[in-house]
């Protein structure tokens, strides 16, 4: 085998829903003020039982059903995420353990917002290099852990979940080489620091630098796969804001993809955005099966990835 494709797709968010007009209640803010700035109009938040590799594990059981697939498949297992609470066992080995796979390489990828595009590399490479053959590569957060509630500008952002994707070995690359590097002078725009950990950023200057610097990189990351922008079947980028999704779409120059749009429902779900977003376009049949599609993601660290798969 010479590349590696997603087989199969699948994704997790919890029951409760969190409106605008339900943060209201709780922080100075209304819907109007909201939807203007960012966009969400709704987001998902996990039970105070409902762990981060609960949400993984749901996710990517119905990835392997989707993929038709037997746990003793599985070679290795991915999680990206930063909002798990414990260092040992990591997500990824809590996750095999539920799913009772048999003797999978398990880690964690925690490059915030990036995560899932850096562990889909990840996942790419060790299939590339005859390492794995079936990897289960998870984006998963419960952001809502490590919010400020009394905070307006970072707590009508965020909403948890969990994204899940089977790659597997290709006898020709079905996902494209990653573009991927970060912005170390910049890393303390989006932190999540202290204890108990918390979640803040400088939204204006985040704004800046994914408005201005992101829509070149991605260009260079269609360039690297072959693909031409205006060939796209869909963009999904990091849904960490309306008022950057839509700009860096329309300056990357893709006039007939389709946009994710999810943090409209789901809000800033950090590394499990990607996944949760292409999952839910994959379900709803809104992409062709074999079409080109961006991914790329952008966050804390200030790192971004981004590579062109073809749509399972």
């Amino acid at each position: 085998m010479t590349g590696s494709r997603i087989l199969a797709l699948g994704h997790y968010q919890p029951s409760k829903v969190l409106t605008n007009d339900d943060l209201a209640k709780i922080v100075d803010t209304d819907d109007a003020w909201i939807s203007s700035r960012v966009g969400i109009r709704t987001r998902h938040v996990a039970a105070p039982d409902e762990s981060v590799a609960a949400m993984a594990t749901a996710a990517a059981a119905k990835a392997l059903a989707a993929g038709g697939l037997r746990p003793d498949d599985i070679d290795l297992v991915l999680v990206a995420t930063c909002t798990a609470t414990d260092r040992s066992p990591n997500t990824a080995a809590r996750v095999a353990a539920r799913l009772g796979l048999r003797a999978p390489a398990t880690m964690d990828i925690n490059v915030v917002c990036s995560g899932f595009t850096h562990a889909l590399a990840t996942a790419d490479h060790a299939i590339r290099a005859g390492s794995a053959t079936n990897a289960l590569v998870i984006g998963a957060e419960k952001f809502t852990d490590v919010v400020d509630w009394t905070d307006r500008s970072t707590c009508v952002l965020v909403g948890d979940g969990a994204g899940a994707a089977i790659v597997t070995a290709s006898p020709e690359p079905l996902i494209g080489p990653v573009l991927w590097g970060s912005v170390p002078e910049m890393g303390h725009a989006v932190r999540i620091e202290g204890e108990p950990a918390r979640f803040a950023q400088e939204g204006q200057a985040v704004y800046r630098w994914a408005t201005t610097q992101l829509p070149p990189i991605a260009r260079e990351v269609c360039e690297r796969a072959g693909v031409r922008p205006e060939d796209l079947g869909a963009i999904v980028l990091h849904q960490a804001n309306l008022r950057i999704i839509e700009p860096v779409a329309q300056r990357i120059g893709a006039v007939n993809a389709v946009i994710a749009r999810d943090v409209v429902d789901s809000g800033n779900t950090s590394a499990a955005s990607v996944p949760l977003a292409l999952s839910k376009l994959v379900e709803r049949r809104e992409i062709a099966p074999g079409a080109p599609v961006l991914l790329f993601a952008f966050g804390g660290n200030l790192s971004y990835a981004g590579q062109i798969i073809r749509c399972p």
